[in-house]
């Protein structure tokens, strides 16, 4: 047995989620309210304990076990929640290899080191003579003892060795302190301090240990103005986002991160209260940032700079965005009315507009409810690119047409709702002077590849379900020969509890869909349901459609069977 089985095996899902969502029995597992999504109203969220799953069947629509709920949870990596569910269970996990073991090691003395960089630093800035005018500088700023306190905020002396002389004699070998990027060494002189006269911001992982440095210059005369730890075992600039190690709770309580550019929005912005803000310290958002606030599909916000630099780092950090976020399965037809799984972008980017000239501060100082106003107004990234890319362009040129159509059709598909999709696609038509027929026809949605259980064209009658799940089968083949068994079924299903039965049901695409034409069919009151649905039938769904009222027909009672079947 393997160790994640063994894991599984040893932990009571129920038990472990209960302890942090208030479940109650519902019929054969437990229902409460999503963790993942705030304002519910009904619970959504299930877990059952004899396949020791878990899923929510509302604004999330996502599930599975164990492992994924501590990671969405806790916001953790995969082999972080392994090891923390290994020691909750008992599990005894293989020991690290030599080599892995000797690179914890090395890890491990860098951390020490660093820390006790960020306290030599911190006690400079409280105590030294020499930091008083940067005490003043963040005082002008706004930032309290206490915050300064919180964020470990320090002043390297202006000096090439004070920092030398005290980890020397702290005991800290020459070796390491090079490592962890505190001092550069070189052939032709001895070893200086990397950072002289400049406000120091430690730069912590995820779990709040310092891995490295920003450092701000004092003297306007010294460059560059940022200075920043170099590349080490620890630190890696892409990799980290600044303020995460306090903000990645309330990402996942919010569910929404706000991308700031710099250490003092970051740092004023958690001092006022809004501390789901982070910082990928000056750069566009990267693929490994990404990663880090991606756990629960949070919405995203993108507030920085209003000046063409910021509108570059914003589209940047679309690109990394569409290239890294997790996507989601949409049926839809093609030209040829076949069907086919459509892949589209689960994250919900946005770009918060600041006011020109203001950082985020600067604006969080002045008028924190404008802020607060900015961030939750913040405009849908496709209007966003749209308008940037469109500025300044001769759009009567038919170059620039195509250009335009051509960066911005990719990112219009990535939208999920299908109305939505269509109003960008009008309003690009609109802004291009261009037949909107034009851009569909252009436009090219990422595909998934399809199910193997999904035949890539329509299924000939005799076979149409031969190949998918037989439950399935069943059920819908009774549905659509009795449409108003559906209502009973719902109102059992309520009155234990559960969500009614929707499209997200039938796992097979055919199935889903006829489902949803079943759907409208009972909505409208001009024709009798079957009569309506053998009219309005995708023609791709057709013989799907006659192969499940054929297979009802041969069913004996179905509306006996059927209610039980589909509770």
């Amino acid at each position: 047995m393997s160790n994640l089985n063994a894991i599984r095996e040893r932990i009571d899902i129920v038990e472990l989620i209960g302890e942090s969502v208030k479940l109650r029995r519902s019929g054969r597992g437990y229902s409460g309210f999503c963790p993942f999504h705030p304002n519910e109203k009904t619970p959504s969220f299930y877990v059952w304990a004899d396949t020791q799953r878990w899923r929510c069947f509302g604004a999330c629509n996502t599930g599975g076990d164990v492992f994924e709920f501590v990671t969405r949870r806790q916001g953790l990596s995969f082999s972080e929640v392994v090891q923390q569910l290994a020691k909750r269970a008992g599990v005894e996990l293989a020991p690290p290899n030599p080599r892995a073991a000797q690179e914890s090691a090395v890890q491990d003395r860098l951390r020490t080191v660093l820390a006790a960089a960020a306290n030599f630093y911190h006690n400079a800035l409280l105590n030294s003579a020499a930091a008083r005018s940067v005490r003043e500088y963040l005082e002008g700023r706004g930032v309290t003892p206490a915050t300064q306190q919180r964020f470990v905020l320090g002043y390297a002396p202006d000096s090439w060795d004070a920092g030398l002389k005290f980890f020397r004699e702290s005991g800290y070998a020459i070796e390491d302190l090079a490592a962890a990027g505190l001092v550069n060494q070189t052939d032709e002189g001895p070893p200086r301090d990397r950072f002289r006269n400049r406000l120091m911001f430690p730069i912590r992982d995820r779990d709040g240990r310092t891995v490295g440095f920003g450092a701000r210059a004092l003297n306007p005369a010294d460059n560059p103005k940022y200075l920043n730890s170099p590349q080490t075992e620890l630190f890696t600039k892409g990799a980290l986002l600044y303020g995460l190690d306090f903000a990645r709770k309330a990402v996942l309580e919010q569910r929404e991160a706000v991308l700031v550019e710099g250490y003092m929005d970051v740092i004023g912005a958690h001092q006022a209260g809004f501390v789901n803000v982070v910082s990928p310290m000056g750069t566009a958002l990267s693929d490994r940032q990404l990663q880090l606030v991606r756990s629960g599909n949070p919405r995203i916000v993108l507030a920085l700079d209003a000046d063409a630099a910021g509108g570059q780092a914003v589209l940047r950090s679309l690109n990394v965005a569409r290239e890294d976020g997790d996507r989601e399965e949409t049926p839809a037809f093609d030209p040829r009315g076949l069907v086919r799984n459509e892949a589209r972008l689960k994250l919900d980017i946005r770009v918060a507009a600041l006011p020109a000239g203001m950082d985020p501060d600067e604006l969080i100082a002045k008028d924190p409810a404008a802020w607060r106003a900015i961030v939750a107004n913040a405009q849908p990234v496709v209007d966003f690119v749209m308008s940037t890319l469109a500025a300044g362009r001769d759009l009567k040129s038919a170059k620039v047409k195509a250009e335009l159509s051509d960066a911005l059709l990719p990112i219009i598909q990535d939208v999920s709702h299908p109305t939505e999709r269509g109003a960008y696609i009008q309003k690009l038509a609109r802004l291009l002077q261009v037949d909107e027929r034009t851009l569909v026809q252009a436009a090219s949605p990422r595909q998934l590849r399809p199910r193997p259980s999904t035949p890539a064209t329509a299924p000939a009658a005799e076979s149409a379900t031969s190949s998918l799940n037989a439950l399935e089968t069943h059920c819908l083949a009774a549905l659509v020969n009795a449409p108003a068994l559906l209502a009973l079924v719902n109102r059992q299903l309520r009155e234990l509890q559960l969500p009614v039965l929707g499209r997200n049901d039938f796992a097979e695409t055919q199935y889903s869909l006829v489902f949803g034409q079943l759907s409208a069919a009972l909505e409208q009151l001009d024709q009798e349901p079957l009569d309506y649905l053998n009219a309005q039938i995708e023609p791709a769904l057709a013989e799907t459609l006659q192969a499940l009222l054929e297979h009802g027909r041969k069913m004996a009672s179905p509306e006996e069977r059927v209610q039980r079947d589909l509770v």
